[in-house]
């Protein structure tokens, strides 16, 4: 009776990490990016994740990895943060304008937006200006704006458990195609980056 042959076991993706600066009007933007080691030929669409006025690129250090296991994904120092060179303004237009340079030095013809609370501003900004680049968003926190720009695409607001004021600051109206989910603590791109990667994965999937 002849044997049976072994099925060759699945091999883990590899995610590798990198720091690199590139060229915005403003100066240059530090960026952190993860990617597969795949060849890139089945990627998913590129992802940019937007930090808070709090924080850096670094706020994403160990989310990078965890989600860029089938895509690409760039975390920029947005102006004047972390070791990236300011605007003339440290408002949300300024840093978008930096991010659409990024874009055209990366090639991107489509991404995916994650925003934290000021990153969130800039996203919105960005998806309302370029609704033939930004695919799909990921939001949370409040944005410090005004007013919330009308954004057609596809969004996933993350909304920290327990929190009034966290709910009470989205308008539906803004966002018509928005979904709603809770997180259990504000900081899990820190806390819980496995789990977040795949609730919003799971999303951009769609």
């Amino acid at each position: 009776m002849a044997k049976q042959s072994k099925p060759f076991p699945l091999r883990a993706i590899t995610v590798r990490m990198r720091r690199a600066y590139f060229d915005c009007k403003f100066g240059q933007l530090h960026v952190r990016t993860a990617f597969p080691t795949t060849g890139g030929f089945d990627e998913q669409v590129t992802l940019l994740c937007l930090h808070s006025r709090e924080g850096s690129s670094s706020t994403f250090a160990k989310f990078l990895p965890e989600i860029a296991d089938v895509r690409s994904v760039y975390a920029p120092d947005l102006p004047g943060f972390g070791e990236s060179d300011p605007a003339p303004s440290p408002g949300f237009a300024d840093a978008a304008r930096a991010i659409l340079d990024l874009v055209k030095e990366l090639r991107l013809r489509q991404l995916d937006l994650l925003g934290l609370r000021f990153g969130a501003a800039v996203a919105l900004d960005l998806a309302a200006a370029r609704p033939d680049l930004v695919r799909r968003l990921v939001l949370q926190g409040s944005p410090p704006m005004d007013r919330i720009p009308v954004v057609k695409q596809p969004c996933l607001v993350l909304r920290v458990r327990g929190d009034p004021q966290d709910h009470a600051q989205w308008s539906r109206g803004a966002l018509p195609n928005a979904r709603f989910a809770e997180i259990g603590a504000a900081d899990g791109f820190d806390a819980d980056p496995k789990g977040l990667a795949r609730q919003i994965g799971a999303f951009l999937k769609e």
